[in-house]
């Protein structure tokens, strides 16, 4: 495995801003975040109820694939299976987080996916709801967000796209983590299967670094066309979040102090008003991508910036962002959201 090329967690850092929650009991479900142990720092169960239980109401999350806790004693396309068992046993004391998990199965394999879809799903007893595999392809080796970089052109085969059908007939979801310069990609493959729930994780990964300039203009335009495009599908979602991403080019860890909510939602909001004008609040969800954007700012402030982010929709827009379009697109219970409004997390 590669070098980790996200920003180190520094707890320390991070605790040298403490900001006041806003809005309080606002429902969240979390829709994306990670757990692992790395050479660079843990991110497992513990760390994970720390965060949510910083004062948002967090009442559950979805568990994205990350090649956690594969298996040794199975072949390599069964391996993935691991990463299931090993999220579950981690969580067994916390069942709604993750309430829905996004696993890895080699969708390179087309129709014959099945078999590692079976497995998954009985592994997860229920929870798993969605597929990832790793996409995001550039050509210029600074633009690099996975430890182990795929090779170009996946997205664009015929053998995933039969497995993307083959998702569509388990009713299963696909996440899909690709940069702006391959939204075109996920375009035709969501054009060619309208009966698979495509989530474009990440605001579609508007780049900020190689030959990508942070808010480029250029990048907006293209950035903006291609979100356009995608929403005009009505099988598509996307996934706000993900801006502490390196390759997407903000920097706050080099600075003395983590950036408060306010400095967050200034940078965001040229990127929330059109994901959110492309694709309405239904087809919209916040993620936390934790612990990969925890380099960069602070659970309690993530979740700051979204809601000032939102403050001026409706109540109703407002639980579609934080929880319900989640709740939709994985097939979770709404009614966990809706009871008692308003109770905190102890």
């Amino acid at each position: 495995m590669k070098a980790n090329p996200h920003f180190v967690v520094r707890e320390d850092w991070l605790s040298t801003v403490q900001e006041e929650i806003i809005a309080p009991e606002q429902p969240i479900l979390d829709a994306h975040h990670h757990l692992w142990v790395r050479p660079d720092g843990r991110y497992g169960a513990a760390e994970l109820m720390r965060d949510v239980s910083c004062g948002h109401d967090v009442r559950a999350s979805i568990y994205v694939q990350c090649r956690t806790g594969y298996r040794a004693d199975v072949g390599p396309l069964l391996q993935p299976v691991g990463e299931v068992e090993t999220i579950l046993e981690w969580c067994q004391n916390q069942p709604n987080y993750p309430a829905a998990m996004v696993a890895f199965a080699d969708l390179q394999l087309g129709s014959g996916v099945r078999d590692v879809l079976d497995r998954l799903i009985e592994a997860g007893g229920g929870k798993v709801r969605g597929i990832r595999n790793t996409t995001a392809y550039h050509a210029d080796p600074a633009v690099r967000s996975n430890p182990n970089p795929p090779p170009d052109g996946l997205l664009r085969s015929d053998a995933f796209l039969d497995g993307a059908r083959t998702l569509a007939k388990y009713g299963l979801t696909l996440d899909v983590w690709a940069y702006h310069t391959q939204l075109g990609e996920v375009l035709d493959l969501a054009a060619a299967v309208p009966d698979l729930t495509v989530v474009i994780d990440h605001c579609g990964g508007p780049l900020g670094v190689g030959p990508y300039r942070p808010a480029d203009p250029g990048v907006l335009a293209d950035w903006r066309r291609s979100i356009a495009a995608l929403a005009y599908l009505p099988n598509t979602r996307i996934k706000i979040g993900g801006f502490g991403l390196a390759v997407l080019g903000y920097r706050y860890a080099d600075v003395p102090q983590p950036p408060h909510s306010e400095q967050l939602a200034r940078d965001w909001e040229p990127y929330f008003a059109h994901c959110l004008e492309s694709f309405g609040s239904r087809r919209a969800m916040f993620e936390s991508n934790f612990p990969v954007d925890k380099g960069q700012y602070s659970y309690g402030s993530l979740w700051n910036a979204f809601k000032r982010l939102s403050s001026q929709l409706s109540s109703e827009e407002r639980d579609d962002l934080f929880w319900r379009t989640a709740s939709r697109s994985y097939g979770l219970d709404e009614q966990f959201f809706t009871k008692d409004r308003g109770r905190t997390m102890s």
